[in-house]
Formats: structure tokens, C-alpha cells, sequence
């Protein structure tokens, strides 16, 4: 990130001021990706789910045989869980952290694509997601990233190296079956940390969503 900076403004010197301007910038590009987990907004919404769930469907069905597997892998030390996830419905985030909330395997941080309501922006970052700094998800080239590019790289290496569960989706809901642009990106930052040797290793689990109807 630093490096990111220095090349963004070579004659600032590296001086008090230049620096604290920086960092305010960084600063302002982590709140655009997250905030911190709310743990009363969580317990909140772990008793609120379960009744949205029954109104919307008649049943969730799991397979135990998958889920047990997922367990064991949750256990396996200093190696951390990436989803990459099919994408249905704009409730398919929420119905996948309950699901892993419920099992024991921690609060994920889950991505999520562009919401128009700032107000629902925040709660959901306060619930574990995560956004594209502005700009970042219509940037093609690692030349153009810039500092957004080095924050957000550094934050996914934190959250890998903290195991903390990462999902992401590689589709848009009610889009033909194609990799989006954010989700390269995400992806991106994934390879990234593996290369530069952030963490090990990653253990990466395909998740199949649907719907007899989706919501």
C-alpha cells in the first residue's frame, strides 16, 4: 500500500503532511469495502432469519454428506475457506451465512455486488459484507488499480490469514451463466495472496444454489 502511494505522488518526499493525506485515503477506501461485524445486528438478524425463511419457502435442504465435509475441512488449521458460489437471488448471501453461522464455522465475509441505498449499504457491511472500491469493478488492467487495487489486495490477505470464511459469487442473479467483472476481480485477489504467500493454501468449495422459485 505504501509503494501504491509513493508512485500515485513520487515528489511528496514522504513528509508529515503527504503521508497523513494518505492515509486518511486509505482509510476512506476500507470503509467503502467494510466495517467492522456487528455482533447485535448478527444475533439480530440469527433470530430474524429463520422467520423470513419460512415465509419465503417451504423448506432449505442440505446435503448432510457435503456439510460433514465441510466441517472437517473448517477444522484444518491455517488453511482458510473460499466459497465460490452460483448466484440466484439477492437473499442467496444471507441464506448462505446463516447456514454457515449456524454450523459453527464462523461469520463470513461475503461479497456483494452494487446496491443503490446507502442506508442498506451499511447494514450490510455491519452483517459480515464486503464491496469494490468506487470504480474498481470497471477496471480491466493491474496498471490502472492504483491504491483502491493495493487496499483491497491487503485486506484480502488479511481476511484469508485471519481463516476468516470468504464468499464469493461468480454470477450475477437472472444473468447468462459467465464470470462477472467483480467477480475476477475478487478472484484476483484470491491468486494474489496465494502467490505472494499471504497463506499457504485455500481451501475452495463450489456452492450450487436454487430455487423451485427463486424469491
Amino acid at each position: 500500500v505504501q509503494e501504491a502511494a509513493s508512485s500515485q505522488d513520487p515528489r511528496s518526499g514522504g513528509d508529515e503532511g503527504s503521508w497523513r493525506r494518505w492515509k486518511e485515503e486509505i482509510s476512506r477506501i476500507l470503509g467503502e469495502i467494510q466495517a467492522p461485524v456487528s455482533p447485535l445486528l448478527l444475533r439480530l438478524c440469527h433470530w430474524l432469519l429463520p422467520k423470513l425463511l419460512t415465509r419465503l419457502f417451504l423448506s432449505v435442504r442440505l446435503h448432510c454428506g457435503q456439510l460433514e465435509m465441510l466441517l472437517r475441512a473448517a477444522r484444518m488449521p491455517e488453511v482458510p475457506l473460499v466459497f465460490l458460489c452460483s448466484h440466484q437471488s439477492r437473499v442467496d448471501g444471507l441464506l448462505l451465512s446463516f447456514i454457515l453461522l449456524s454450523q459453527g464455522i464462523g461469520v463470513p465475509r461475503v461479497t456483494v455486488g452494487p446496491w443503490p441505498s446507502p442506508c442498506l449499504r451499511s447494514l450490510l457491511q455491519r452483517l459480515g459484507g464486503i464491496f469494490l472500491p468506487s470504480g474498481m469493478a470497471q477496471t480491466l488492467s493491474d496498471q490502472d488499480e492504483g491504491l483502491p487495487g493495493a487496499v483491497l489486495d491487503a485486506y484480502i490477505q488479511e481476511v484469508l490469514q485471519s481463516r476468516q470464511p470468504l464468499i464469493l459469487f461468480l454470477e450475477e442473479p437472472s444473468a447468462s451463466l459467465q464470470l462477472t467483472d467483480p467477480a475476477r476481480c475478487w478472484l484476483l485477489r484470491v491468486l494474489r495472496a496465494l502467490r505472494d504467500g499471504a497463506v499457504p493454501d485455500v481451501l475452495v468449495v463450489p456452492v450450487g444454489i436454487a430455487y423451485d422459485v427463486a424469491p
